[in-house]
């Protein structure tokens, strides 16, 4: 049995669906929330619903009793907590929903591993994390104390927080510093998602800084071929306590970004250049050393052949579900 936090999200959604397909049971939770349109989540979860194997509870991991009572009910041998409240520039606007979902919800579920002992418990930490750190590529060797958003710094509470467990009650813990994954059923508050509908739709693309922003850009099925493998690989060290980055490590500018999806939908954007935002980093590069040593595998798809994907998806999608 394995319990997936935000199964209905961008990323628990294909990880729900590679381990259905493979057979295992599948214990998912979603709160549906809104922070982007809850139809897309709810789409998703009916495809995964379609599965005998899959077993969906629509709770909030900030509501500790329902946490334990999933636990309880379920004991499942792995957790994979993918919940949490994203996007960098909404911790501006919207910072309550960041402590109560990165922090209390987070700890909720610490709670029910120290209790419930599962083999291995994986969380998803964020490659913001680093900041506007100069040490190119990122390590996890890095210091990362110097976060320049809120949400970085809930990520980063995220990871100290698992170490002091995983360190305490012995828990088996492994995070995952994600590099902006993109690909089909994604999120459309991410720039990728945002600059194709723009483009379909002649509306404006913005670029900060003059475009030159880079990002180490990951497809999805990447990001979850790593997951899938890290399942089994449960950190055995004095503290049994790993992080990972889960990156390309080949960044991109979002001025490339936008080229690549002007060829594949085969039109222009119309751009239009902002000044940076002050919760944005200049730069995200991933240093995945560690990652390969340990599932000899990291992300490989190129932009291009990820992005004609998403767009296949965008067009077959909107097409079902106008806007």
């Amino acid at each position: 049995m394995i319990l997936i936090t935000g199964s209905a999200g961008f990323i628990g959604f294909h990880l729900s669906l590679r381990l259905l397909k493979e057979g295992y049971d599948v214990v998912g939770i979603d709160n549906m929330n809104n922070y982007y349109d809850p139809k897309l989540k709810e789409d998703r979860n009916s495809v995964l619903s379609e599965f005998p194997n899959y077993h969906f509870h629509r709770i909030d991991i900030k509501d500790k009793t329902s946490v334990a009572d999933i636990f309880e009910r379920y004991q499942p041998e792995y957790v994979v907590h993918l919940a949490a409240q994203a996007g960098v520039r909404y911790s501006l606007i919207n910072p309550d929903a960041y402590i109560e979902s990165n922090i209390i919800g987070f700890y909720n579920i610490l709670e029910a591993c120290k209790v419930y002992k599962p083999k291995h418990l994986i969380f998803a930490s964020s490659s913001s994390v680093y900041g506007n750190s100069q040490d190119l590529p990122f390590s996890v060797k890095d210091r990362a104390d110097k976060p320049v958003s809120l949400y970085a710094a809930t990520k980063r509470s995220n990871e100290l927080f698992a170490y002091v467990y995983s360190y305490t009650y012995n828990i088996p813990t492994t995070g995952l510093r994600f590099f902006t994954v993109y690909g089909p059923w994604g999120r459309p508050d991410m720039a990728y998602f945002k600059f194709t509908k723009s483009i379909l739709e002649d509306g404006q693309v913005e670029l900060y800084n003059n475009g030159t922003v880079k990002r180490d850009f990951t497809f999805i099925d990447d990001a979850i071929e790593c997951l899938r493998r890290l399942i089994d690989k449960i950190p055995t060290d004095v503290v049994p306590y790993k992080i990972y980055n889960v990156g390309s490590g080949q960044p991109i500018t979002v001025e490339e970004l936008v080229k690549t999806l002007e060829k594949i939908i085969g039109k222009k954007a119309k751009r239009v250049y902002k000044e940076l935002p002050s919760a944005d980093v200049l730069v995200t590069y991933a240093d995945t050393t560690e990652l390969e040593e340990e599932i000899n595998f990291s992300p490989i798809t190129p932009l291009e052949e990820g992005l004609r994907r998403f767009y296949e998806w965008y067009k077959m999608y909107y097409d079902k579900h106008p806007v």
